[in-house]
């Protein structure tokens, strides 16, 4: 995600690096490019002049911190104005005092809302709630059936009366059997249409009207762009939105809609779409969000991801073999299929502090279906090649590795290039894990 707008932030702010101290042109300089950055991530130009603006005031009008240099400050600047600029900290559901909370999904066809309400469902299940989902959307065919085989899926309840049914009624008899079952939180999946229009409005506002629920979320394909930011717009002026859930944002390269929809509705992103598979929803926390375009990594997300999908005893084992500089290729091997749970390996190294950058982390991408071929390389090696490939393995022995797995050399070399760098990137862990703990923000079970 964000990957053209990473690439020129970083980039621009790397040719800062190089010099000794900073010229009011060098700042001006550093600002257009910016600001061509953002133009061409899709932000709205209004947004992009007053985001300008403010950097360039506080880069030239503020006082040096003490322990940051010129570039370091001009960084710093930036990052905070780009999380103000996505809202400053992650904005959670409101929950109601009385059981039920009720929270209606809206927004256009194809979106994503009624995947997008099973995923929210599942997400806040794993945070001790009792979700039940109600299908709402009575004129799109099969909507009905999609929910119920997610809901399925998921072990989630799905209430419905039927097809042609008025969805208000369907709402008001949701809250009812949920109030009666016990449910805590009931998630509304409504219909769309293929446009903003008068008749969905309507019928949205009537059901806000009776319903009178606890958030009114939209959902918005961020890979619209700016047409997902005008869609926002329209939405709010007429049913005063809690926030918005951006889906697709793991396939925004630009980030036109994250950037723009705050500003433009004063409306806060609460959830972001990362994937396709039903945990692919995450809670949208603009300081971490603002920290990976800069390619700082996100270390907090990364180790929450660690905790939900990592076992914790097999990573016991592999801390302690770090520790002692005893990392393996079988400790290699048990990694990767770790971290395959945490979702695609490219986020996850975006994730790590200095490979933000699509350019760092192409010798490090591990495409899901070479696991199979690395696990043929590792297994037809030797106890002591998997202990000490660097100082065991020649050339004889590659080829011979490489005929018993089906594979080539190449393959082999490159294997080994992705495990020296991993175990690097190991050694990072180790030390971040002590810099976070004396900063009192690492949680119970980390990840290293």
């Amino acid at each position: 995600m964000f990957t053209g707008l990473a690439e020129r932030l970083q980039e621009t702010f790397k040719k800062l690096r190089g010099k000794g101290r900073l010229t009011e042109a060098d700042v001006n300089e550093a600002l257009r490019e910016v600001r061509i950055a953002l133009l061409e991530a899709d932000v709205n130009f209004k947004v992009v002049k007053d985001f300008v603006a403010r950097i360039r005031e506080r880069a030239v009008g503020q006082e040096l911190h003490a322990s940051l240099n010129p570039t370091q400050h001009v960084i710093k600047i930036v990052h905070d104005e780009l999380t103000g600029l996505m809202g400053g900290a992650n904005s959670k559901i409101k929950i109601a005092p009385k059981p039920p909370t009720v929270v209606v999904m809206v927004g256009l066809n194809g979106a994503g809302k009624t995947t997008t309400s099973a995923k929210l469902a599942n997400l806040l299940r794993k945070q001790g709630k009792r979700p039940l989902l109600v299908a709402a959307d009575v004129y799109r065919p099969a909507a009905i059936k999609q929910l119920q085989v997610l809901g399925n899926q998921l072990n989630v309840p799905v209430f419905t009366i039927g097809e042609k049914q008025d969805p208000v009624a369907i709402g008001q008899a949701a809250v009812k059997n949920a109030a009666a079952n016990g449910h805590d939180l009931v998630i509304i999946d409504t219909a769309g249409r293929q446009e903003v229009n008068d008749e969905l409005m309507s019928e949205l506002e009537n059901m806000n009207r009776v319903l009178e629920p606890d958030e009114i979320l939209l959902v918005i394909d961020a890979m619209t762009g700016q047409t997902a930011v005008h869609v926002a717009e329209q939405f709010n002026k007429r049913l005063n939105l809690d926030g918005v859930v951006l889906t697709k944002l793991d396939g925004d390269s630009r980030g036109g809609a994250a950037l723009s929809v705050r500003a433009i509705t004063g409306k806060p992103i609460k959830f972001a779409g990362v994937g396709e598979k039903l945990d692919a929803l995450e809670p949208f926390h603009p300081d971490r969000m603002s920290e990976r375009i800069l390619g700082m990594g996100d270390m907090l997300t990364l180790i929450e991801k660690a905790q939900e999908n990592y076992d914790a005893e097999q990573m016991a084992i592999i801390q302690k073999r770090i520790r002692n500089m005893e990392f393996t290729l079988d400790d290699f091997l048990e990694q990767l299929s770790q971290v395959k749970k945490m979702g695609p390996i490219e986020q996850v190294l975006g994730m790590i502090p200095g490979l933000g950058g699509a350019k760092k982390i192409k010798d490090l991408q591990v495409d899901e279906k070479e696991l199979a071929g690395i696990e043929a390389i590792i297994q037809s090696m030797t106890p002591p090649e998997r202990q000490d490939p660097e100082k065991v393995l020649n050339g004889s022995r590659k080829r011979r590795i490489a005929k018993g797995s089906g594979t080539s050399v190449q393959e082999v070399n490159r294997l080994l290039k992705q495990f020296d760098q991993t175990k690097k990137i190991m050694k990072q862990f180790v030390s971040m894990e002590k810099t976070l703990k004396k900063g009192g923000k690492m949680p119970k079970n980390p990840f290293f």
